[in-house]
């Protein structure tokens, strides 16, 4: 089992210090909030911003334990990894729709930090590369959607030697740099929004775990020393749940992601990784992903392609596969290596909703190991469904939440076979 408790890149560089309470009294409130990652923040603040003071979040451990503060820190476009995928739950027109809004992700964000001045390291420049014709095909399709969603920003496909102009690899063919994505310092990013969320009145308590749910007309959270009675509920705990909700534990799976960090490296390697100092992924169906950071380091991520397992020695597991794309970094050292788990939905899309016969315990969960930019676009539309209500909520919110059974007795190998599975899909995709 991954020992979740290592420090990461973003513990290392955290530039605020936030400390919250525990819970130790019984409160009233109109929501109480179960999670303090990006999505429990992220939709507190958003019905804050609405005039909705009167929440409390819960956090079981602090903020920004879990995967919000675990990851690669990229900023990409898009909801989910293939929207096709429900397009039998919203049609045609719904599928447009949700299409439209899923460029906004990195525009909420960025609003968001000037808004309430987060330091947070934003920087722009996205890369999609590819490694063969297949895949050029299926990044020049995505050059066509992104310019039609963005056509003031920076899109450009690359090809042949014209790739070394965005990474220094020779791995690649072709590239699709996108200016309006980027990367940040995700952590940085949280507990900023958790300062701003507070400053409306928000209360936040840490080292809070839910220890028991009662729904009703009004829900009560109880956590060991301390209750909060609620007019509504969101359970916003992505891969940290740990079953304390049967109804949302069935329709998720964990599996995990790893990344190390390099130590700090010139800015002459750095300018030769990265001239654009900025973050990229491949298009495959599991991806490696990586990013410069504001200090020189390289940040590089992965999951297991195939056979789910956690590596023994993450440093050597990642680091091979870091050489694979810069061999000339065989003699750098590798100052971190941390992973942690993400929550995965049958079809790869976010849920968010209500839970049947509960309509005032609202949900948000399964980002399939793509959330930070996402989580911003989706938690939008849940303050929305959790207010006055929206068109978009009501769309998003019809993607079926579909049960994975067999999970718990079977999660390696039902994960090994969805790998398997999704990898030779990409071969009739384009993603291969």
């Amino acid at each position: 089992m991954i020992n979740i408790e290592t420090p990461t890149y973003y513990t290392a560089t955290k530039k605020y210090e936030l400390s919250f309470p525990s819970l130790e009294e019984d409160l009233e409130a109109d929501v109480v909030v179960i999670g303090g990652g990006f999505s429990g923040i992220n939709t507190a603040l958003e019905l804050a911003e609405k005039g909705i003071t009167n929440i409390v979040v819960l956090e079981g451990r602090y903020i920004g334990f879990g995967g919000s503060g675990r990851n690669g820190g990229q900023v990409m476009a898009g909801i989910g990894h293939d929207l096709e995928a429900i397009k039998a739950d919203v049609g045609e027109d719904g599928l447009r729709r949700i299409f439209e809004i899923s460029d906004q992700g990195a525009q909420i964000i960025k609003a968001r930090i000037d808004k309430y001045a987060i330091d947070a390291d934003f920087r722009h420049g996205y890369g999609y590369m590819g490694f063969n014709a297949r895949q050029e095909k299926t990044l020049r399709a995505w050059e066509s959607e992104f310019k039609k969603l963005a056509p003031h920003q920076e899109i450009e496909m690359l090809t042949g030697s014209d790739v070394k102009r965005i990474v220094g690899s020779d791995t690649y063919s072709c590239g699709l740099l996108h200016m309006g994505g980027g990367h940040v310092h995700s952590l940085n990013l949280l507990l900023g929004e958790a300062k701003a969320l507070v400053s409306h009145g928000v209360k936040i308590f840490e080292y809070s775990p839910a220890l028991e749910v009662s729904y009703g007309e009004r829900v009560t959270v109880r956590t060991a020393k301390g209750t909060v009675k609620a007019s509504k509920l969101l359970w916003a705990c992505d891969s940290f749940l740990n079953k304390l909700e049967p109804e949302l534990h069935k329709s998720t799976i964990n599996t995990y992601a790893f990344q190390i960090m390099t130590e700090p490296l010139s800015d002459e390697l750095i300018q030769r990784i990265s001239p654009i100092r900025g973050a990229y992924s491949d298009i495959r169906p599991v991806i490696d992903y990586y990013r410069v950071t504001n200090e020189n380091r390289l940040l590089f991520g992965a999951a297991t392609p195939l056979v789910e397992h956690i590596p023994s020695d993450l440093k050597a597991w990642n680091r091979n596969l870091m050489l694979k794309i810069f061999p000339y970094l065989k003699d750098v050292k590798i100052d971190l290596a941390w992973g942690g788990p993400m929550a995965c939905s049958a079809n790869l899309f976010p849920q968010i909703g209500t839970l049947p016969g509960r309509p005032n315990a609202f949900f948000v969960q399964g980002y399939s190991g793509f959330g930070v930019t996402p989580s911003h676009i989706v938690c939008k539309v849940l303050a929305e469904g959790m207010s006055e209500g929206s068109a978009r909520y009501d769309l998003i919110s019809s993607v079926r939440r579909a049960v994975i059974p067999g999970k718990d007795q079977f999660r390696a190998l039902l994960l090994t076979g969805g790998k398997c599975w999704h990898q030779a899909s990409g071969y009739w995709t384009g993603r291969r």
